[in-house]
């Protein structure tokens, strides 16, 4: 059914398995002008450790997307479901992508004809876990991928699953990121097989936070990042 104008409805996204005391978890969908005429992309978002689909960054992203057209969903892990400090298992976060990404299809008349996925932070790094397995999706993003721990970036690089990707792949990092440095990421490129895409946020951190000295404020950064994420995935799907 064509709708008239952007909408963002609250959603319940029921979990396959439960996850401790959580059977599903919130979610907000964001569903564009007119949708679904177009080039009906969709895209499904995810938050970090530490914080929520609410997480300023989160939620300006979700709102640009939606605004420029893409089927766009924003959810909570299950941890942030029960507000819990500690992220969840890797599958327990990967079956709630796998839930989220279903809330799209709910509606075989309006489902996407292309998907994207990915996040900050953590978010990103269980998106590219994902599409290392059997999900088939048209491009991954990640938005401060934590490469290493704190510090140490020339040991114990969570790389290995960007190895199995085919999808095409984007890296939006900062140049403060602590826990993915630059000149490691571009060495860990040359045994990625897949199309990849580096985009720098110059002062930002693995938040994608930046200094009052740089003379630019969040909403700015903001910005920055959908037009990276626009063109990225407009690109990749040749439009």
């Amino acid at each position: 059914m064509v709708e008239p104008s952007a909408r963002f409805e609250e959603v319940r996204i029921p979990l396959d398995e439960p996850v401790g005391d959580v059977a599903a978890v919130s979610g907000v969908l964001g569903v564009p002008e007119w949708w679904p005429t177009g080039s009906r992309i969709g895209i499904v978002l995810a938050h970090g450790s530490g914080r929520d689909m609410n997480d300023p960054l989160v939620a300006g992203l979700h709102r640009g997307l939606t605004d420029l057209k893409y089927l766009a969903l924003r959810f909570n892990f299950p941890f942030a479901e029960s507000k819990r400090p500690r992220p969840d298992r890797v599958a327990a976060l990967e079956r709630a992508l796998r839930s989220a990404i279903a809330v799209l299809g709910r509606d075989p008349t309006a489902a996407p004809a292309h998907l994207f996925i990915g996040g900050i932070g953590l978010g990103g790094q269980v998106a590219a876990q994902m599409a290392a397995g059997r999900l088939r999706v048209n491009g991954v993003f990640m938005i401060g991928y934590p490469l290493h721990s704190r510090d140490q970036p020339t040991r114990g690089l969570r790389a290995e699953p960007l190895f199995r990707v085919v999808s095409p792949l984007l890296f939006v990092q900062g140049t403060r990121d602590r826990t993915c440095d630059l000149d490691a990421l571009r060495r860990t490129f040359t045994r990625i097989g897949a199309r990849k895409t580096l985009h720098v946020v110059a002062e930002a951190d693995a938040a994608m936070s930046v200094p009052r000295r740089s003379g630019r404020s969040q909403e700015d950064v903001v910005r920055e990042l959908l037009g990276v994420v626009d063109s990225w995935c407009r690109h990749v799907l040749g439009l």
